[in-house]
C-alpha cells in the first residue's frame, strides 16, 4: 500500500522525523517497507517560464521551436513536442544541469538540427502527477524565474507490505495510529475515527432488503440530492495522485479518499438509475454482470450482488457496475457503506480473478464500527465540494458484528515470555498507546479495528513490537518440549537426506507446479492411477505451471537434462517433497511426502583404472534396500507392468507396497539427450519410514560363528527371484538367519541350459545364538530347506 507522508501528517506531527528513521521504525514493528519514493517538484534548476512565441520546427512536423522567458532577462530557445499549450502560458522549465526524477539529466543539445537549451516539463516528469499528455500549465500569477519547488509541496511515499492479519493498517489513519504508538505521540484529532453522532433509521423492506445476511450482515445507505459532479479540488487530487490514483470526478474521488483515509470502502450509485430499493442478495444461477472494468463476469449462486428491483448494480464488496456509477450528468447519489463477511468476498474475488482496493480490504476484515463514520465523512466532503443536500438520517439494515471480546493479560507470564524487565505499568502504557482500554483484573478492551487481538499471547506480541525486539536481551535458554511425531518425521527425513548425500546423490528442490506436457510424462503413471487424479489450477500463471505435481520425478528429469547439457556424466539426483492428488469423487486435495530418485550414467568418476561402471537397475534396488530395510521387514521388488517403462517393478517393505521403480523407455531417455539407461524410483515416505519411526530393540552381536551352505537351482526362466526369497523366508527354520542370491545364469542358445530355464545360486547362513553349530545340525536344517523346494513345482537342485 502506498502511504503519503504529507497525508499522515494530517493525523500526526512527524515533522522532526527523518524518512529513514520512520522506515526503520515501521520495519522493526513488523510493517515491511518495500520502497521509498520522493515526489514533488523539489528539483534544482527547474523554474517557472512563460512561452513568448512558438513556431513550427523547420524539419519536424511534430516539433515546435519556442522562445521562453525564464526570468533571467534573456529569452531561451526550447524545442518542444507538446501541443497543449498556447503563447502566454506559464510552464515548468528544466534548465541545463537539472536532474529530473529517474536520474534524467538535462543538457543543451540539438533536436533535428535546432538548438534546444533546456526542456519544458509535464507533471509526470516532475513527479507532480501522472499526466504526461502535455506540458504542466501553471497559474498565470506565478512569477517567471520562481523555483518550481516554491509552488508545489514535495512528498515522500512509503510502499508498505501489510500482513493479512493487520487489516487496520490498510489506511493512512491506521498507519498514523501505529506510528503514534511507536513514537509515543498523540493523534491530532479524533474526528471521523469511527465515532459518529449521525442519526440512523431502520430501513423498510422496500428500501433495503438483506436477503443474504450471512454474507452482508450490515448495510447502510444515504441519499444525497442536487450534487454537481465535476473535477476535484487541487488538495484532493494531490492526495490521490501522491499514492498513485488517477482522479476521476469529485464524487468518486471522495469515496477513494475515504477508502485510503479510513480503510472503509464506499460505493456511490447514481440514484436516478436505480429502480426501486436496494436488495442485497445471492446472484441468480447463470446471471452475468458487466463491472466497472468493462468486462462481463459469469456469476454463481455463491456470489453476492447489490441489486435494485430489476438488475444487479455491483458485485458486493468487489466492484461496482458499468451502468450504475456516477457520471458527469449525475445529480442524485445513493452512498453505500457496508460490512461484508471476509470469506465470502475472498471466494468471489479469487474465483472471478477480480480484485480491487475494496475487495482487498473487505476480504481481510474491516472495522465494523467505522461504517457509519466513513459514510458521515464522505457525506460531509460531498456537500462541501459537490454541493447538494443529504437526507437527515442514514438508512440501516442488519446489525454490525459484535466488537472483539476483552483479552486478559497476565503481566508476570508476559514478562517471563519477553525475557525483559518491563513493569506492569510499562506494559499498560504500551497497550493504552495502541488503543486498548484497561477494564481491571488484567482484562483489556480491544478496539474494534484490531481484529487480530484475540489471545493473551497477541498482547504480549504487541508489547514486544512497541518496546522493540532489539531491546529484549537474548538468552540461551529454552523450555523442554516432549518430542512429537512431527519431530520424529522431520528427523527421519533429515537423516534420509544425509544418507543419500553421503552416498553421492545430489539433493534437489524443484517447483511444485508442472506443465501439461510433464503431466503426460510416462513417469507420472508411477504416482497416479486407480481413483486418484491430478490437481489442475483454475487460473495458472503460465503454461509451464498448470498442475500441482503428482510426482517429483518429472522435475528431477528436468534437472538431469540440464546437467547432461552441461556435460555431466554421473547423474544421481533425489528430492524429498510434497506431491498432490485428488480422489475422483472428492474435491479434497491429498498431500503426501515422496522420495524421488533418478539414476543414470557413470557410478564413479573416470580414472586411469579404466572406464567406470555404468549404473544399472540393481544399483537402484540396492540403494532402496540400504535406506529402508529393517531387522523385521526386508525390501523386495516385484515385477509390474508399467505402460511406458521398459522395466517396471513394485517396491515392497515386508508385505506393504511403498512405491515403484523402473527404467525409462529408450525413446524417453533420448528426449533427455542421454544415450543410455535412465532409472527412476518413487517411494511413499509415510509408508516407507513407518517401521523406522517405531522403537526397534537393539540386537546383540552374534557370539557364535555362522555356517554357510550354497545351492544352485534350475528353475523356469519366468520364475522371479522374489518368489523363491518369499518361500525361504516362510520356512520355520530357527537356525536359518539369512539367504542371498549370488549368481544368475541363463543360456539363450540352449547349449548349456535349456533356453526356457535359468540357474539361480544362493548362499544360506545358519547360526545358533546359544552354541557353535555342529556340521550335522546344519546339514539337517539345510536338507529340510532343499526338500521344501518341491512345494514350488518345477524347481530342481543342480
Amino acid at each position: 500500500m502506498n502511504t503519503s507522508l504529507n497525508w499522515l501528517q494530517d493525523h500526526l506531527d512527524l515533522s522532526d522525523c527523518k524518512t529513514e528513521a520512520l522506515a526503520d521504525m515501521l520495519t522493526f514493528a513488523g510493517i515491511e517497507v518495500e520502497g521509498i519514493h520522493q515526489q514533488g517538484a523539489g528539483v534544482d534548476k527547474v523554474v517557472v517560464a512563460q512561452i513568448k512565441s512558438s513556431e513550427p520546427h523547420p524539419d519536424a512536423e511534430r516539433l515546435s521551436v519556442c522562445q521562453v522567458d525564464d526570468g533571467s532577462g534573456t529569452d531561451r530557445q526550447i524545442v518542444c513536442g507538446a501541443k497543449n499549450y498556447k503563447v502566454g502560458d506559464k510552464v515548468p522549465l528544466a534548465l541545463p544541469g537539472a536532474v529530473l526524477p529517474g536520474d534524467f539529466k538535462i543538457k543543451k543539445g540539438k533536436l533535428r538540427g535546432v538548438a534546444s537549451n533546456g526542456m519544458m516539463c509535464s507533471g509526470r516528469e516532475l513527479s507532480l502527477s501522472n499526466d504526461h499528455e502535455g506540458l504542466l500549465i501553471l497559474n498565470t500569477e506565478a512569477a517567471t524565474g520562481t523555483p518550481i519547488g516554491e509552488l508545489f509541496d514535495s512528498d515522500t511515499v512509503f510502499e508498505l507490505e501489510i500482513t493479512p492479519n493487520r487489516s487496520d493498517l490498510l489506511s493512512h489513519l491506521g498507519i498514523a495510529r501505529e506510528l503514534a504508538a511507536l513514537t509515543k505521540r498523540s493523534l491530532k484529532s479524533a474526528s471521523h475515527h469511527g465515532e459518529t453522532s449521525i442519526a440512523t433509521q431502520a430501513a423498510k423492506a422496500d428500501e433495503i432488503e438483506l436477503q443474504a445476511p450471512e454474507a452482508c450482515p450490515y448495510y447502510t445507505a444515504r441519499r444525497i440530492t442536487g450534487v454537481n459532479v465535476g473535477p476535484s479540488p487541487d488538495w484532493l487530487k494531490a492526495k490521490l495522485e501522491a499514492i498513485g490514483l488517477r482522479p476521476i470526478n469529485n464524487i468518486v474521488d471522495i469515496t477513494n479518499y475515504v477508502l485510503f483515509e479510513m480503510g472503509q470502502p464506499l460505493h456511490a450509485f447514481d440514484a436516478d438509475k436505480l429502480q426501486g430499493g436496494i436488495c442485497v442478495r445471492q446472484a441468480n444461477d447463470g446471471e452475468t454482470f458487466v463491472a466497472l472494468d468493462g468486462n462481463e463476469y459469469a456469476l454463481e449462486t455463491d456470489d453476492l450482488v447489490i441489486a435494485d428491483q430489476s438488475k444487479a448494480l455491483a458485485i458486493g464488496g468487489v466492484m461496482g457496475g458499468e451502468d450504475s456509477g456516477v457520471v458527469e450528468t449525475t445529480t442524485n447519489v445513493l452512498l453505500e457503506s457496508a460490512y461484508f463477511t471476509p470469506s465470502r468476498i475472498r471466494r468471489t474475488s479469487r474465483r472471478l480473478d477480480l480484485s480491487s482496493d475494496s475487495s482487498y480490504r473487505f476480504e481481510r476484515g474491516i472495522d465494523p464500527a467505522q461504517t457509519l463514520g466513513a459514510s458521515e465523512l464522505a457525506t460531509k466532503l460531498i456537500l462541501e465540494i459537490a454541493g447538494g443536500k443529504a437526507e437527515d438520517v442514514v438508512l440501516v439494515a442488519g446489525q454490525a458484528p459484535a466488537p472483539p471480546a476483552p483479552v486478559s493479560l497476565d503481566a508476570a507470564r508476559a514478562a517471563t515470555l519477553l525475557g525483559a524487565s518491563l513493569s506492569e505499568e510499562a506494559m499498560g502504557e504500551i497497550l493504552t498507546g495502541l488503543g486498548l482500554n484497561a477494564l481491571g483484573d488484567g482484562q483489556w478492551k480491544v478496539p474494534s479495528y484490531r481484529l487480530d487481538l484475540e489471545r493473551h499471547i497477541d498482547l504480549v506480541e504487541e508489547i514486544a513490537r512497541v518496546h522493540g525486539l532489539d531491546n529484549i536481551p537474548s538468552r540461551q535458554e529454552a523450555v523442554f518440549v516432549q518430542p512429537s511425531k512431527d519431530d520424529a518425521r522431520y528427523d527421519a527425513h533429515f537423516q534420509l537426506r544425509q544418507q543419500l548425500v553421503h552416498l553421492g546423490y545430489d539433493d534437489c528442490l524443484t517447483i511444485k507446479l508442472i506443465s501439461e506436457a510433464q503431466l503426460q510424462d510416462d513417469v507420472c503413471a508411477l504416482r497416479l492411477g486407480g481413483q486418484n487424479q491430478p490437481v489442475a489450477l483454475k487460473k495458472p500463471l503460465s503454461q509451464d505451471h498448470t498442475t500441482l505435481r503428482p510426482s517429483v520425478v518429472p522435475g528431477l528429469l528436468d534437472v538431469m537434462a540440464r546437467n547432461i547439457r552441461q556435460g555431466a556424466h554421473s547423474l544421481k539426483f533425489f528430492e524429498i517433497g510434497t506431491v498432490f492428488s485428488q480422489h475422483v469423487k472428492s474435491p479434497k486435495v491429498l498431500e503426501s511426502q515422496q522420495l524421488g530418485i533418478v539414476l543414470a550414467g557413470d557410478m564413479a568418476v573416470p580414472s586411469w583404472h579404466g572406464a567406470p561402471r555404468r549404473a544399472d537397475l540393481y544399483d537402484l534396488i540396492g540403494l532402496i534396500e540400504a535406506l529402508f530395510s529393517t531387522s523385521k521387514q526386508a525390501i523386495t521388488v516385484r515385477k509390474s507392468e508399467e505402460e511406458n517403462l521398459l522395466i517396471g517393478a513394485e517396491v515392497l517393505l515386508g508385505k506393504t507396497s511403498i512405491g515403484k521403480l523402473g527404467q525409462l523407455a529408450p525413446a524417453r531417455a533420448r528426449e533427455l539427450d542421454f544415450n543410455g539407461p535412465v532409472f527412476v524410483a518413487e517411494i511413499d515416505l509415510a509408508k516407507a519410514l513407518k517401521p523406522s519411526l517405531e522403537t526397534e530393540p537393539v540386537q546383540d552381536l552374534p557370539r557364535f560363528p555362522a555356517v554357510t551352505r550354497d545351492i544352485a537351482l534350475d528353475v523356469p526362466a519366468e520364475m522371479p527371484n522374489a518368489d523363491l526369497a518369499k518361500h525361504f523366508a516362510k520356512q520355520n527354520q530357527p537356525l536359518l538367519v539369512d539367504h542371498q542370491l549370488f549368481d544368475l545364469f541363463a543360456d539363450p542358445t540352449g547349449d548349456k541350459l535349456p533356453a526356457d530355464r535359468k540357474s539361480l545360486a544362493y548362499t544360506f547362513t545358519y547360526r545358533s545364538p546359544e552354541r557353535t553349530l555342529k556340521s550335522g545340525e546344519v546339514d539337517k536344517a539345510h536338507e529340510k530347506i532343499v526338500k521344501s523346494l518341491s512345494q514350488l513345482g518345477d524347481v530342481r537342485v543342480r
